[in-house]
């Protein structure tokens, strides 16, 4: 065994773990090491999120206050019992993606800086038909927990008045998850309108606190993001650790529990204690495949009220009966009230950017909102960048600053992706 590696003995097979004593949380002092066993201890959970599922792994070689960058495809470099499955994705290109059926593998992927657990909505055996709708909420600026609680209660009772019962989780940051186990009859496009259905209901039920609109100039309170439900798309699974400074994790929920809890009780600390006393909230969750039939009529019925197709996420294929896929702000002849400041490759660079456009429009600044700024995080090749936008509605228009380039103005594909294979 070379220096700085560890043994874990797991599902009957030795994984090493190297550089165990990387700390990957600098602010809670947590190693490497401690990740992994983090994964041993709830095993059982987070393989439920994930068994059979092809994977993105999305590495924090760096731990996780530097950068990740998303590898769909295998490395080259892999025990033969790590598994494969090739998918097809919207863009035309194939990858050979792993996929983890037992703990042994999800140590291996850890291994390689996995923090968080980033799993494709299809079984390996069926890439066509997903069997879980998932709903993510994504708060906007200033919107309170308290209301992030309140709009899932919302979606738990039109889950339930259309068969299908929802298994809420803490994201692990400021949202909520909600997964909708179903059976594999549908394709991806007829799951992501189910989702859209819901969440336009959702909407019509509580307008002041819950959005389907995708352009965030248009959002309020908290979005119900329907395009995570799109091809290619992946979200954090149960028990996965996230990358904020207390290794938060994303805990599933009983529905009993999600009036009053703190999403912070919940941390690699205190997650296997729970899992150890309490088992797996969502441990019932693949016997409860239930049928899109009834939010799919909820579909059609909004079709026939006037409500069509909403925008779909960059990249994606245009669609015959989406909507432009311009921003509506960018549709005015009126003075563009929304301007791009900052594109940078890291995020506090662009937040630099940012600083200087408020220096430089110092009157414009003052009559900002906290959700006027815009921070977006954008996927390239193989890591995120940062673009940061200023809504300037506040500002009259006969006041408003011209749109200059962006400071800095990244271009993430402008060169090769990053390879990186060590952790």
């Amino acid at each position: 065994m070379r220096e700085r590696e560890t043994v874990l003995e797991v599902a009957g097979r030795e994984v090493v773990i190297t550089n165990p004593d990387k700390v990957f949380f600098s602010q809670a002092g947590h190693t490497k090491l401690d990740l992994a066993k983090y994964y041993v201890a709830v095993a059982e959970g987070a393989l439920r999120g994930i068994a059979g599922r092809p994977i993105v792994l999305k590495r924090y070689v760096d731990g996780a206050e530097g950068e990740p960058f998303f590898q769909k495809r295998a490395p080259a470099q892999r025990p033969d019992w790590i598994e494969t499955v090739e998918l097809r994705f919207p863009s035309g290109r194939t990858a050979r993606e792993i996929v983890v059926r037992d703990a042994a593998q999800l140590l291996w992927i850890v291994n390689l800086g996995c923090i968080d657990l980033n799993p494709h909505p299809v079984r390996a055996d069926d890439l066509e038909h997903p069997d879980e709708l998932r709903v993510d909420f994504d708060p906007g600026p200033g919107v309170s927990w308290d209301d992030v609680r309140r709009v899932a209660l919302i979606v738990r009772d039109v889950l339930d008045e259309h068969g299908l019962r929802g298994w809420p989780k803490t994201s692990g940051s400021r949202g909520m998850h909600v997964n909708v186990r179903i059976e594999r009859r549908w394709s991806f496009d007829q799951v992501r309108r189910a989702a859209l259905a819901l969440a336009r209901e959702v909407e019509r039920r509580a307008p002041e606190l819950a959005t389907s609109q995708w352009w965030k100039e248009e959002r309020h309170g908290v979005f119900l993001d329907y395009n995570q439900n799109a091809k290619d798309r992946t979200v954090a699974s149960a028990w996965s650790v996230r990358p904020t400074p207390d290794a938060r994790v994303s805990m599933p929920l009983a529905w009993d529990e999600v009036a009053d809890c703190d999403p912070a009780t919940f941390t690699l600390v205190t997650a296997p204690a729970r899992m150890a006393e309490r088992g797996d909230a969502s441990a019932g969750i693949d016997a409860a495949a239930g049928s899109l039939d009834s939010l799919l009529e909820l579909s059609a019925a909004q079709e026939a009220a006037g409500l069509g197709d909403a925008p779909w996420p960059p990249h994606y294929k245009k669609q015959d009966d989406e909507p432009p896929r311009v921003a509506p702000s960018r549709r005015k002849r009126a003075a563009s009230a929304l301007v791009t400041v900052a594109k940078a490759e890291h995020k506090e660079d662009a937040l630099a950017g940012l600083e200087r456009w408020k220096a430089r429009h110092p009157e414009a600044a003052a009559r900002l909102q906290v959700d006027d700024v815009l921070v977006d995080s954008m996927r390239g090749r193989s890591s995120t960048w940062t673009r940061i936008r200023v809504n300037l509605r506040h500002v009259p228009e006969g006041e408003r600053p011209a749109e200059e380039p962006p400071d800095p103005d990244y271009d993430p594909w402008s060169r090769a992706p990053k390879t990186r294979s060590s952790s």
